[in-house]
């Protein structure tokens, strides 16, 4: 029986690539939650477009933030749905830091949004919802998106220039200027992360 034939140039070339991305894929995931449902976003996105047009056909201004807070809910069943399916699908556990870390660039923002609807919708301020909302979840995304893939702190600096255009257009833009952020946004950038990052 013939000893084993040594390794060549070429075998040793692809396994130090093989090994490299290996490597890279590792460092990677361990850096940066890639799980992130961009068919989520999209499902978002459209679900924001449809509520938006309910809210624009709407005269009262509670009854229109009812919807919204909606949409809301709706949407963070959807997209935690999608982002769980995607990791366990991809073997990225949600118990890792990554995932922990976006939790918590993004937590604070939301929280913050859901204690100043309080305090607006008691006190008939809902004009300015869409400024708080469009401006928040920027700050969101900008701040868990540091620990995600690249497109979702550009995603809120939209989400910032949507808000802050809010701040200063008449109150009729609330509800289009909602449409593009939660809606158009959604869409777009869900569509660039599952294209790029695997759903």
């Amino acid at each position: 029986m013939g000893s084993p034939r040594p390794a060549g140039p070429a075998d040793l070339s692809d396994r130090a690539a093989r090994d490299l991305r290996y490597i890279r894929d590792t460092m990677a995931r361990a850096g940066a939650f890639t799980a992130l449902s961009g068919w989520g976003f999209v499902a978002v996105g459209a679900g924001a477009i449809a509520t938006g047009a309910l809210a624009i056909a709407n005269p009262d201004p509670i009854a229109r933030a009812r919807l919204w807070l909606i949409d809301a809910a709706v949407s963070v069943a959807v997209g935690l749905g999608a982002t769980l399916f995607k990791a366990h699908r991809s073997g990225q556990s949600l118990r890792t830091g990554p995932f922990r870390k976006f939790v918590l660039g993004f937590g604070p923002a939301v929280a913050a949004g859901a204690v100043l609807t309080l305090a607006m919708l008691r006190d008939d301020h809902a004009a300015y919802l869409p400024t708080s909302w469009l401006l928040l979840y920027g700050v969101g995304l900008i701040g868990g998106g540091a620990y995600s893939v690249a497109v979702v702190p550009l995603m809120g600096g939209g989400f910032l220039a949507l808000g802050a255009i809010a701040a200063v257009a008449p109150a009729a833009w609330g509800e289009p200027l909602m449409i593009a952020g939660f809606g158009g946004a959604h869409l777009l950038f869900g569509a660039l992360i599952a294209r790029s990052h695997g759903g």
